[in-house]
């Protein structure tokens, strides 16, 4: 079972990746990129990142009383003619590094 996945639309993340990647924050960081099919994540509170990428704001919402999150991919999928089939997806993210970079 993979700790993330696209359901109805949605990345859906388990709790204990979340929790990692995320930490509390309640909005991410998120620039797709087209041509590798890569989503990248970060939370709001990392300086850096929108100053590396040309991002948008993301609401990361509670799906489970376990902490799983999940966040609306709608527009990603409708802009870029993406597979809105539900699937596990391909993902990477390092220990201690707060990002989680996701192949979609």
């Amino acid at each position: 079972m993979s700790k993330v996945k696209l359901k109805s639309r949605h990345l859906w993340v388990a709790a204990d990746l979340a929790a990692e990647a995320f930490g509390e924050v309640s909005h991410v960081y998120g620039v797709y990129y087209p041509q590798p099919h890569a989503l990248i994540l970060a939370p709001v509170d990392d300086p850096i990142f929108p100053t590396l990428h040309k991002t948008e704001q993301l609401f990361l919402k509670n799906r489970s009383i376990a902490g799983d999150k999940s966040i609306s991919l709608e527009e990603i999928l409708i802009d870029h003619d993406l597979d809105e089939m539900d699937r596990d997806l391909t993902f990477m993210h390092q220990t201690g590094l707060r990002m989680l970079h996701i192949i979609l």
